[in-house]
């Protein structure tokens, strides 16, 4: 009988083991599988998001100043923006810029009839130092009555010419002395980010701007020649 009875508790005891196992296993299955599941679901690569172009236009990498952003978000497009004045000669693209239309009525006899620069302007390389009209906003009514003056058609265009250097030059190298057309040395100071010209006369607000011709420096006042001063 005991025997017998050991055999018994035996085959239990192996039936008891088998199915504990059997759950182990299939436990283990589970978890593996729901862990997979899981490395599939967090390691899956996310929908790609189109990028939002920046507000007001782009601002062309070469430009510089603190009002680059300003003039992107003002003329974002079109003839006067950064890439619509790349394709005319600097006389037209200004006069195609909104920011720039007294310096424009200046330079092509609308201010003075004696005074058209527009040939000159167009006919060769220069770097031009472009008042906006703000600029000439904050003269007084009197001066720029005088200016209109055919008698003083000589002084208006050594202002507008003392605002022009010949060549190109960008702002990474434009500080330093330049010899403007109007004869008399201009300085710029600065890194090109934060340029002062006419011997802190204006600010540089956004330079570097591209013409067919030309390399534009928008700037905050107009300049008077040194002799003027």
């Amino acid at each position: 009988m005991r025997s017998i009875r050991t055999k018994t508790l035996a085959v239990a005891a192996v039936a008891s083991l088998t199915m504990f196992t059997a759950a182990c296993g299939s436990s283990d299955d589970t978890s593996s599988d729901t862990a997979t599941s899981a490395a599939e679901e967090t390691t899956e690569a996310p929908e790609p998001t189109e990028e939002e172009p920046a507000a007001g236009g782009a601002v062309d990498e070469n430009l510089a100043g603190p009002g680059c952003g300003d003039y992107a978000k003002a003329v974002p497009d079109g003839s006067g923006s950064v890439a619509g004045m790349a394709e005319d000669p600097v006389a037209v693209a200004a006069s195609n810029n909104p920011l720039l239309k007294t310096l424009t009525a200046a330079v092509s006899g609308k201010v003075n009839k004696k005074v058209d620069l527009v040939d000159t302007l167009n006919g060769d390389e220069f770097t031009v130092f472009a008042p906006v009209d703000d600029a000439f906003a904050a003269i007084d009514k009197k001066t720029l009555a005088s200016l209109a003056d055919p008698k003083n058609a000589d002084l208006l265009t050594q202002i507008l010419t003392y605002h022009v250097v010949p060549g190109q030059i960008t702002p990474d190298k434009i500080s330093g002395t330049q010899t403007t057309v109007q004869g008399e040395k201009l300085k710029v100071s600065g890194p090109a980010d934060k340029l002062k010209t006419g011997g802190g006369q204006a600010n540089v607000i956004c330079g570097g701007v591209k013409t067919a011709n030309a390399t534009v420096y928008l700037i905050d006042a107009v300049m008077m020649p040194p002799s003027m001063s």
